[in-house]
């Protein structure tokens, strides 16, 4: 199996400006196209298609400095990167929206209860409004398809403030043509729909951002996927407490890997790096992954740092001293290994050479009544061989 190489984030911030610079080219004549149109002809719903399409063109510098700046490398002060300057733009983006869609159906909303008539466009305005959509949703297209293949939800929510121009583009259309045949309040109409069409879609990247913001969880599909993949890892036993949050357009990832309870902490720790391996070849998106390995599954279980403590090894090591002080094989010992376990400690002695009048079974008999009195010592166990010292 041949491994991806990393993305280039360098590479791809280059096509996320090329799109946003493509797009900002192509919002500044059809914006002027349509407010010029929309000024000659009287129709408001083109005026306010013209404002939109205009604040595209800002948006489309907001755009490029938020990408430039998200995608910045991790550092000091930001260890885990830039990516929520990204969610911060998409939110200014969707407040901006809101806020022109309100002011467009407010001046259309007092237009068309006031009355005012509307002369017929003529041919060449409703020729712009036509030009105007196949360019909008043109870049739509364009912009949605460097955004899929960069994974940034700014560029693709830019795309979708695109697409919305376009739509209210073929609102305005009809209004121009219901005008056109002398119905003209429907260009007011067509001017109030846009409005609303345009706030829900801001309302949707405010929405979509502030939940990014309050770090909720990638989708369920998308977490059963991760953690599939993870106890697909030779050598894991299970994986529980997966957490997910955004980041921008990258996800950060924490989990438990449940490994055989007595392996090494090197060995144990080989098989958390394969899984994060394993997991970053599967997900692109994965900007960091923090695991945690656990020798028994204690999903469910209360937090270890909020339960009563066992001894550790040097205060181990000093009880044992008192309560197998007069025991042979204890003080012939040559390596000592602890394993926390069930909320007990196991504890395995190795020796060279066992006293002359004991076999295995003795000294660990012994062992086991002198420290009858202890709770916290769970299976115990003596092993003659070479030792680990």
């Amino acid at each position: 199996m041949v491994t991806p190489p990393p993305p280039d984030h360098g590479a791809q911030t280059r096509e996320a400006h090329k799109a946003t610079l493509v797009g900002a080219m192509v919002d500044l004549i059809v914006g002027l196209m349509k407010i010029i149109a929309g000024w000659l002809v009287g129709s408001a719903a083109l005026v306010a298609d013209g404002i939109h399409s205009f604040s595209d063109l800002v948006t489309d510098g907001f755009v490029l400095a938020a990408t430039h700046f998200g995608r910045q490398a991790p550092d000091s002060n930001h260890p885990y990167g830039h990516g929520r300057i990204e969610t911060l733009a998409t939110l200014w983006l969707g407040s901006v929206l809101i806020f022109v869609a309100g002011g467009i159906a407010w001046a259309s909303l007092t237009r068309l209860l006031v009355g005012e008539p509307i002369s017929a466009p003529g041919i060449w305005a409703i020729g712009v409004a036509v030009i105007a959509l196949l360019a909008k949703e043109w870049i739509f297209r364009y912009t949605m398809r460097i955004a899929k293949r960069v994974n940034s939800r700014l560029l693709e929510a830019n795309a979708w403030h695109s697409r919305s121009d376009a739509l209210s583009t073929v609102v305005v259309l009809i209004g121009l043509i219901a005008a056109q045949f002398g119905a003209g309040w429907v260009d007011a109409v067509a001017a109030i729909v846009v409005g609303i069409m345009v706030g829900q879609v801001g309302g949707r990247l405010l929405w979509e951002s502030s939940q990014e913001l309050i770090d909720t969880a990638l989708p369920a599909e998308e977490r059963d996927a991760m953690q599939s993949v993870a106890a697909a890892v030779p050598g894991v036993h299970g994986v529980h407490d997966l957490r997910t949050r955004s980041l921008g357009s990258q996800a950060i990832l924490d989990l438990h890997i449940v490994v055989a309870p007595r392996l090494t902490v090197s060995e144990a720790h080989e098989i958390g790096n394969a899984v994060s391996r394993r997991l970053r070849d599967n997900f692109s998106n994965l900007a960091d992954v923090t695991f945690h390995i656990d020798p028994e599954d204690d999903a469910g279980e209360t937090e270890h740092s909020l339960r009563p403590g066992l001894p550790l090894r040097r205060d181990v090591e000093g009880v044992l001293d008192e309560v197998w002080s007069r025991c042979k094989v204890w003080q012939t010992r040559v390596a000592l290994d602890l394993h926390y376990l069930d909320n007990q400690v196991d504890v395995s002695i190795y020796v060279r050479q066992l006293p002359a009048d004991q076999s295995l079974d003795d000294a660990a008999n012994e062992l086991r009544h002198a420290s009858r009195d202890l709770a916290w010592i769970g299976r115990l166990r003596v092993w003659q061989g070479p030792g680990k010292g």
